[in-house]
């Protein structure tokens, strides 16, 4: 059942609801502290990793290898990840719970920044959603944004769960490796299964566990405050995402089509960059592999920047596995990673021209 106007009006003002979130985040302020040192540490790791993959490929070589993928080349993958941005934009403004809608002047935007804001922040995880929410909170609510941020999240989460099962199943199918590496691999594809089934059973049997959870507090009489209106918050965001997907159920398809046209692109974008790395023509199930790692250790690792040296040694270790030349993996993780910095600039732009601060990202979160 739709709730009335008012309903909106008394729970999601933009003030109430900023209140509740500033009181929110400085309870769990000591937890933020302690990730944030964490990422720190990852991240002064990471650097030091990929200072040794730079050291035992070699500098002349890497440099020799970004010269051979060209201008062109560059210029080729910026286009190829700004239709990626398309395509997650696109999903994004179909996820919208009606009568709000967003444009793709709205979401294209907003996912840049999103990305922006995800690799170069050391919790950027938590708080890309936030800012995309925040950055169209001049079209939408700020909590109807939300909702249809963690709905696209949703359907996003399946397919690439979906992509990450193939990646597994395919390498463990095309390599010899040893027991322990097996029995990694077999738990990872088993972990994956079950996220994916308790993520449906949320959906079909509408779980609110957050809800729940924040009216046992409030009823034991814990953080009343707090919770007054804040249940009453999280009841409504739970039950615009769970009635998205029976008030819409013709979008299921087309959205889960995109967030699977989104990772094929990743595929041609690392076929095309080993297709100018190397002299041979590449196989597509090398450039899958690879893309499917990068995906892992972009979603394993999110709290380093960039994911510096991991993203690498990682690409080096597929490389290696496939027989790619020696270095290729390297160049090819460095050469997307320059990628990445472009688009964070460009992110970082839009963030300064719509005023938006982590500060305020991490209150709303």
């Amino acid at each position: 059942m739709q709730a009335p106007p008012c309903f909106y009006k008394i729970y999601f003002s933009p003030a109430a609801w900023q209140r509740q979130r500033m009181l929110h985040k400085l309870k769990d302020h000591q937890h933020i502290g302690k990730l944030k040192v964490a990422g720190i540490v990852l991240t002064v790791a990471g650097i030091a990793l990929f200072a040794y993959m730079v050291y035992s490929v070699g500098l002349n070589e890497l440099i020799a290898g970004i010269q051979r993928f060209g201008i062109f080349g560059f210029v080729v993958i910026l286009a190829l990840f700004f239709v990626r941005i398309v395509v997650r934009a696109t999903a994004w403004s179909m996820s919208v719970n009606e009568p709000h809608y967003l444009k793709l002047r709205d979401t294209i935007p907003a996912v840049i920044i999103g990305e922006a804001t995800s690799s170069i922040v050391p919790l950027g995880i938590l708080i890309s959603g936030t800012t995309k929410a925040l950055a169209v909170r001049h079209r939408v609510p700020f909590v109807v944004g939300l909702a249809s941020v963690a709905t696209e999240n949703l359907f996003y989460s399946l397919t690439t769960s979906l992509f990450l099962i193939a990646g597994a199943v395919t390498f463990l199918s095309v390599t010899v490796l040893d027991e322990t590496s097996i029995w990694t691999i077999g738990l990872l594809i088993v972990g994956i299964v079950l996220l994916l089934i308790f993520l449906f059973l949320l959906v079909i049997k509408q779980w609110h566990f957050a809800s729940d959870l924040c009216n046992t507090i409030y009823d034991r009489g814990h953080a009343r405050g707090l919770l007054e209106n804040g249940r009453h918050q999280v009841r409504l965001f739970e039950d615009m995402i769970y009635g998205f997907y029976r008030r819409y159920p013709r979008r299921f398809l087309p959205i889960c089509g995109l967030g699977t046209l989104y990772h094929l692109l990743g595929v041609v974008e690392v076929f095309f960059v080993l297709s100018r790395l190397t002299d041979a023509m590449p196989s597509v199930m090398s450039a899958f592999l690879l893309e499917s790692v990068s995906r892992l250790i972009t979603i394993l690792f999110k709290l380093v920047p960039l994911t510096i040296g991991i993203d690498e040694a990682g690409a080096k270790f597929v490389g290696d596995t496939v027989a790619l030349a020696a270095g290729v993996g390297v160049t090819l993780a460095i050469i997307r990673k320059g990628r990445i910095l472009f688009w964070t600039a460009v992110g970082i732009l839009f963030i300064a021209k719509r005023g938006l601060t982590i500060e305020e990202a991490e209150i709303e979160d």
